[in-house]
């Protein structure tokens, strides 16, 4: 099962590290990334594999807003298919 993690929010040292060391404490494995600065906003998409992972997307969510609201960032993480459907719309 994949998800997908973004994040965004003002860039500082050490984002990259805190949110793939969190996926990895989840046992989640990052197949993807995409990052870029966008004048002093860090933006990142991750494409992730969940299948390994004893955590439901919803409790992982839960732990990753927390990581995010200590790093002044917004994280999310949304199964694959809701990410899809939302971007047909």
């Amino acid at each position: 099962m994949k998800a997908i993690v973004t994040v965004l929010g003002h860039d500082r040292i050490g984002i990259i590290k805190e949110v793939s060391d969190s996926l990895a404490s989840f046992n989640v494995n990052i197949e993807d990334i995409s990052q870029t600065l966008m004048q002093n906003y860090f933006v990142m998409i991750m494409m992730t594999d969940v299948s390994s992972s004893s955590y439901s997307i919803a409790e992982m969510n839960v732990r990753l807003k927390e990581v995010g609201k200590r790093l002044g960032m917004d994280i999310r993480m949304q199964h694959e298919d809701i990410f899809n459907c939302m971007h047909r719309i």
